[in-house]
């Protein structure tokens, strides 16, 4: 069942930032721009190159307002090992919300029951704390953080356009379209 257009769901957890233990609620998430990025573990294969990226284009999300939170059912304790031991891992300066309870994977619809992992998916939520956009891959398939910047600038560009939608490939400056009666069957 899709959850676009759904309003974020309460939640509270431990997290990992930049060498510090901090509490992370729903709270915290409302007011800005907001990327969910679910992973199935810790000390994985795919993920670790997955959050690398996201990493290495961090202030470009930073750049355009919108906070980057990446999610398994790991502990923050968890988080924090990894973080210490991997390079790739090392480079993240964003937070890592610990999710043992499934709290906020269930709350997104990603849990994979009886394994108590999360599946590969991508969230944007809206100041408003609405879904906007949502990505969900197999086991194998990593993410782009480049395809996210995307499709991050293309939802904001439309919440700050009514009226106007973004067509395929759409990049940051290009042509929007306005639907309407005249465009139907001529695009």
């Amino acid at each position: 069942m899709s959850i676009i257009g759904t309003q974020l769901k309460p939640f509270s957890t431990q997290a990992y930032r930049q060498g510090k233990f901090i509490e992370v609620s729903d709270a915290d998430v409302t007011g800005k721009w907001a990327v969910f990025f679910f992973y199935p573990a810790d000390f994985t294969f795919v993920c670790p190159t997955e959050l690398e990226d996201l990493a290495d284009n961090y202030a470009a999300f930073q750049k355009m307002g919108v906070e980057v939170y990446s999610v398994s059912t790991d502990t923050h304790f968890s988080h924090k090992a990894w973080h210490d031991t991997s390079p790739a891992i090392g480079k993240i300066d964003y937070t890592m919300l610990g999710d043992p309870s499934g709290t906020i994977t269930r709350n997104f619809d990603v849990m994979r029951e009886g394994q108590g992992l999360a599946d590969r998916g991508t969230f944007v939520v809206d100041p408003q704390g609405v879904i906007q956009l949502m990505e969900i891959t197999s086991e194998g398939v990593g993410r782009n953080a480049m395809e996210l910047l995307r499709k991050v600038k293309a939802a904001q560009y439309i919440a700050a356009h009514p009226g106007e939608v973004c067509p395929a490939k759409w990049e940051e400056g290009e042509t929007t379209l306005a639907p309407s009666l005249d465009l139907v069957g001529k695009i």
